[in-house]
């Protein structure tokens, strides 16, 4: 969840489940209810938390890299964006037409499937091109969304397998703008999950 929103959610947490003990335990704030539901609340970037055990501390302990990259790549189409902090620093959102699959069986089905691939192939060079274009010389981390096949094409293509890297739950859209700017907001958001009591 956006950061800003995170102290509000906890005093909502507890509102729902009663009073929540609040402790940092494995690299996470834990909040443990009188119902015993409990919450872990994990900074962004897979970086350990180990401030002290009040919402605002972690809040305030959230800061991005300086120099980092999010890439999205489905068959057909990708976006990138190269980040310095919370600021987009540059972009690029595009497609190339990949043909759907087709109920034709045999050689038809044959034909259609080499073109499909092919045209999947061009399509990760051309966003190899790209990716290289906007994250060359980055230091990372990576944050990567869409189609895994993909992205391992583009990743590899525009020399960046060096990097750290880290998936995004798939939950982003088709690579276009909107994706782009949510796939930037989920990598810089609170990652929270939370049991309740049975």
């Amino acid at each position: 969840m956006p950061a800003g929103r995170f102290v509000r959610w906890v005093e909502n947490f507890a509102s729902r489940h009663g009073a929540a003990a609040v402790s940092t335990v494995d690299g996470a704030l834990r909040g443990e209810a009188e119902d015993t539901s409990y919450f872990e609340a994990r900074l962004p970037f897979w970086v350990p938390y180990a401030g002290g055990p009040e919402p605002d501390e972690l809040v305030a302990a959230l800061e991005p890299p300086d120099d980092w990259g999010v890439l999205i790549a489905r068959r057909g189409g990708f976006a990138v964006a190269r980040m310095a902090g919370e600021r987009m620093v540059s972009s690029k959102v595009g497609q190339r037409h990949v043909q759907g699959r087709t109920k034709a069986g045999g050689q038809s089905q044959q034909r259609f499937a080499r073109r499909r691939d092919n045209q999947a192939r061009e399509a990760w060079a051309a966003a190899a091109g790209h990716a290289s274009t906007h994250l060359r010389g980055l230091r990372g981390p990576l944050v990567l969304a869409g189609d895994r096949e993909g992205l391992a094409a583009v990743v590899e293509g525009a020399g960046l397998g060096e990097l750290p890297t880290h998936h995004l739950p798939d939950t982003v859209g088709e690579p276009r703008r909107e994706a782009l700017l949510k796939a930037v907001q989920d990598a810089l958001s609170v990652r929270v999950t939370v049991h309740n009591a049975d």
